[in-house]
């Protein structure tokens, strides 16, 4: 019998990164879910970013993402980063931009790995590296009337 770490399956598929998307339309769990499925992973961690109703204190009555036109490409180049450190299976990232209302979704991300602690620190360092380096931007309204941008994602 093989060593559990001489299966292939213990190790980052090929091509990981199965969806990348900025998107101007509702956002899906199931969609992400999906693209992450793989029979060698033993783990796989979501998470979904929402807008709330609150920020700093204040009340937030909505919010609107805008990006550069390179976003699509930062947020692929961090997905391979993250890819090249963990044994990821596979990998998913889309983020909404346009006008949402509280409760919307704004970015879902997941990946696969053969174990959850890998799952889960590998969906955090994306979640993560997306929202400091993705040339994304949120302008917050706030119930009071005034409004207020806050900077990558």
């Amino acid at each position: 019998m093989a060593a559990i770490d001489e299966h292939p399956g213990e190790h980052a598929a090929q091509d990981p990164i199965k969806l990348i998307a900025v998107r101007d339309t509702a956002l899906s769990l199931d969609e992400v879910f999906e693209a992450v499925g793989d029979d060698a992973a033993g783990g796989t961690a979501l998470f979904v970013g929402t807008v709330r109703n609150h920020d700093g204190g204040a009340d937030v009555a909505a919010l609107g993402y805008s990006c550069h036109p390179s976003a699509e490409a930062e947020m692929r180049r961090i997905a391979e980063k993250v890819a090249a450190e963990y044994p990821v299976r596979a990998l998913a990232a889309v983020h909404r931009i346009g006008d949402l209302g509280i409760g919307d979704l704004a970015v879902v991300v997941a990946v696969s790995c053969p174990h959850r602690a890998e799952a889960f620190e590998a969906c955090r360092k994306l979640i993560d590296d997306l929202k400091h380096e993705v040339p994304i931007w949120k302008h917050q309204r706030f119930s009071d009337g005034t409004d207020e941008w806050v900077g990558a994602c």
